[in-house]
């Protein structure tokens, strides 16, 4: 066996050196033994190729049995146009094919090749903001596609249901930014009244006096607030940066409006979309490719419903909770701790802290309280309430999560942390149903 592979090999090299050098010296005559080598490949996948079906066949012959100027016969065709046969072509004869094997060609093709790929990573560099928008708006239509298809299943037409989801969520929106924002701004405006007085009771503490008698702190302070507020750089920076804030909170607003009306387009014309998709894929694969597609969709759209419901579940629980200890702004912060939970892994906790940490400043009491809440509710939340949630969404081992999660965060912030236990999940159930079987198989 080895003997005739290396045989096969050395007949392979060859043919190659024989087709190298008719392609480089097309009038030079090629001894017969090599000529016949170059050509046996060509007469084999002749003589596999079919002669039915149509006026040209795949094959290099019409139906006369010519040869064309491609092919398998475009050797022999080249000759016998060289002999001064007339050909059915009115243009001639098509030369020769560039040679493949040429120190050139290579390395033309391998430039033009690396050109190509340093533009499209730049092209999808500057496309960034645009293909989040996409991503974000995607995983948004697949998140209500399964309130959808309940409403489908009751008999309610398409149109109807994409517009009552959507109306459903632009109301909910709508009711959070009334529920915090008369909230906010009464807060930051008794904040901003009453700074003076802070900064007085803060100059009048034992401390700063202490500090004050020792190093003349106040003086400092004084004095650098003079110099900047005379320095025209730092001015200007001020500006500049409440400017480019309220740049970033118009360019966030716009986006949000723009995610808005992609997810209405998406959901409104996902089966169509995933139609378009699946027409791509080759027909022998395509039901199963559709099924694990379907799969992974179900469980990220049931992964983010679970994971909105959790998050609504602990900030409700936190408003009455700091609505029976008297912790100040209820309402902000369980919004805060609402989304906060969207988080994988440490929102939650996240939303903890700061709830714990404002309790501390109005009341060290109200704190404690609150840390013993949210140790408890935590272990509810861990072994009772995500577990019934998230029993028929994704099964994805702890680690895994964890590593995910990390990843997620790092690539792509908030963002990439949200995604990134649906798309682990996807890739657990190609690894699960595809590439172990073909590893058992193998």
């Amino acid at each position: 066996m080895p003997r005739m592979r290396l045989g096969r090999y050395a007949e392979f090299q060859r043919r190659q050196r024989a087709a190298l050098r008719a392609s480089q010296h097309p009038h030079q005559r090629v001894p017969a033994d090599e000529r016949a080598a170059a050509a046996a490949p060509e007469a084999e996948a002749a003589e596999a190729t079919p002669a039915a079906g149509s006026d040209r066949d795949p094959g290099g012959t019409n139906v006369g049995g010519e040869p064309t100027a491609y092919g398998p016969g475009a050797e022999a065709h080249g000759e016998h146009a060289r002999s001064g046969a007339t050909t059915a072509s009115p243009y001639g004869v098509a030369g020769r094919p560039l040679n493949r094997y040429s120190p050139l060609y290579i390395g033309f093709v391998g430039a033009v090749g690396v050109i190509l790929a340093i533009g499209l990573a730049r092209m999808l560099a500057k496309l960034s903001t645009t293909i989040t928008i996409l991503v974000v708006a995607f995983f948004l239509a697949l998140a209500l596609d399964p309130i959808v298809g309940w409403l489908l299943k009751r008999g309610v037409r398409r149109s109807l249901a994409v517009s009552a989801v959507f109306a459903g969520v632009v109301l909910v929106f709508a009711l959070l930014g009334l529920l915090v924002v008369p909230t906010v701004i009464p807060q930051g405006a008794a904040l901003l009244e009453n700074a003076p007085e802070y900064v007085d009771r803060a100059l009048n503490s034992s401390l700063v006096k202490r500090l004050d008698q020792d190093y003349g702190i106040v003086d400092r302070l004084q004095s650098e607030i003079n110099s900047r507020l005379t320095d025209a750089g730092f001015v200007s920076q001020i500006f500049g940066g409440v400017l480019g804030a309220g740049r970033a909170l118009a360019n966030g607003v716009f986006q949000s409006f723009t995610v808005l009306i992609l997810t209405l387009y998406f959901l409104a014309s996902l089966p169509t979309v995933k139609g378009a998709v699946y027409a791509m894929v080759p027909a022998s694969r395509r039901p199963r490719v559709i099924s694990l597609a379907e799969e992974i969709m179900r469980r990220t759209g049931s992964y983010a419903i679970g994971q909105v419901a959790v998050a609504t579940i602990n900030a409700l629980a936190s408003y009455v909770m700091m609505r029976l200890v008297g912790i100040q702004y209820a309402a902000v912060l369980a919004v805060m701790v609402g989304f906060l939970g969207l988080i994988p892994m440490v929102g939650a906790t996240i939303g903890a802290v700061l709830v714990c940490g404002v309790a501390f400043f109005s009341e060290p009491r109200a704190a404690l309280i609150a840390a013993t809440y949210y140790l408890i509710y935590q272990q509810l939340e861990n072994y009772v309430v995500a577990p019934r949630i998230m029993a028929r969404t994704v099964a994805v081992p702890g680690a895994v999560t964890v590593v995910a999660a990390l990843a997620g965060g790092t690539l792509l912030g908030v963002l990439g942390a949200l995604l990134a236990i649906p798309v682990a999940a996807g890739l657990l159930l190609l690894y699960e149903e595809v590439l172990l079987p073909r590893q058992r198989h193998a």
